[in-house]
C-alpha cells in the first residue's frame, strides 16, 4: 500500500480550508496558522525545516516515538510535534492530525469564540 505524500503548499492550503484559520508570516519566514486571532494550531517553515502543530496530550509521546517525528522546538511543553520534509505520514493522516490540532486548538477557546470553528 503506497501513501500519498503531500506538499507545503498542500499543508497550507488544508490549513486555511479549516473554520476561521488564517495565516501569518513571523519570525523571519514562519509562516503560522492559527484561529480567533492569534491561537496557533500549525507552524511551517519556511526554509524547509519543518512542520509543526499540537497534538493530544496522551497521544504526544507516541508519535514523538516515531520515526521523522520530534518534540517541536519551544512547544513541546505544549504537546507539540515537528517534523521535516518528506513527512514522514501520508496525505490523509496528515491532514486529520492538522484538523485535530485546529479542534483541539478551538476547544480551548471561550465558548462565544467556539460558535462556527468547531467541526
Amino acid at each position: 500500500m503506497s501513501r500519498q505524500t503531500i506538499s507545503e503548499d498542500q499543508v497550507a492550503a488544508f490549513c486555511l480550508s479549516l473554520p476561521g484559520a488564517r495565516e501569518d508570516y513571523k519570525w523571519g519566514g514562519v509562516r503560522v496558522f492559527s484561529v480567533a486571532g492569534n491561537k496557533m494550531f500549525a507552524v511551517l517553515d519556511l526554509a524547509g525545516a519543518g512542520l509543526s502543530f499540537k497534538v493530544a496530550d496522551e497521544l504526544f509521546l507516541g508519535y514523538c516515538d516515531r520515526p521523522g517525528v520530534r518534540p517541536a522546538p519551544y512547544l513541546a511543553r505544549a504537546k507539540w510535534i515537528s517534523m521535516a520534509p518528506p513527512y514522514p505520514m501520508g496525505r490523509e493522516e496528515l491532514c486529520d492530525l492538522l484538523q485535530r490540532s485546529h479542534q483541539l486548538v478551538v476547544r480551548r477557546l471561550p465558548r462565544r469564540l467556539q460558535a462556527g470553528l468547531l467541526g
